[in-house]
């Protein structure tokens, strides 16, 4: 499963101007705030249309262009490239020329091609966030361990207190020690 990094491409289809802004999100939320923030950032425009993916759900919405002719293409390329917890908001300015449906259809989908062309597209590994109390003999071994792993957080009390973020199929290694699961999510593995 793979995801991407923010970015914006402008490209230009016979005068009218395509904004193809794409976003990481994780709930509706984000999506809203995104959708929110491309309306502050590009004011006046004729369309906002958009499609997210996040997990499951998928949505589109052609905002006023003829249906089926925006959010469903840049959904479309979205499910091609095999992406998740993602939104690509494409901005129009009409510039005076009218497109047609098909027209439309290569412009929503050219403009999303264009942005993740133009991104870093990233693997999504399920992992989970963990909190580990150790002693503090045990850290000694404890310590190689969880080096290469992200560490969010250490706390020294009695016993000492990690916070990390750890693949899903790497929880086992991790059997011998107290650990408490206390969020389960993806991570950014590495940049293709």
């Amino acid at each position: 499963m793979y995801s991407v990094t923010e970015n914006c491409v402008v490209i230009e289809i016979k005068k009218s101007k395509f904004i193809a802004c794409l976003f990481p999100v994780t709930t509706e939320e984000e999506v809203n705030r995104f959708l929110e923030k491309v309306k502050v950032d590009h004011p006046g425009a004729t369309h906002y249309c958009y499609a997210y993916i996040i997990g499951s759900k998928q949505k589109c919405s052609d905002d006023h262009e003829p249906h089926g002719t925006a959010g469903a293409p840049i959904l479309n390329v979205l499910i091609k490239r095999k992406l998740d917890y993602v939104l690509c908001v494409v901005v129009r300015y009409f510039g005076g020329i009218k497109l047609g449906a098909g027209g439309l259809v290569r412009a929503y989908s050219n403009a999303t091609s264009q942005v993740l062309e133009s991104t870093s597209i990233v693997e999504l590994i399920p992992s989970y966030l963990i909190t580990v109390t150790v002693s503090y003999e045990e850290n000694k071994s404890f310590s190689s361990l969880v080096k290469s792993y992200s560490i969010l957080e250490t706390s020294y009390d009695d016993k000492i207190r990690y916070r990390l973020e750890i693949p899903r199929d790497d929880i086992s290694l991790f059997r011998n020690y107290s650990v408490q699961i206390t969020e389960s999510r993806y991570m950014k593995k590495t940049t293709l």
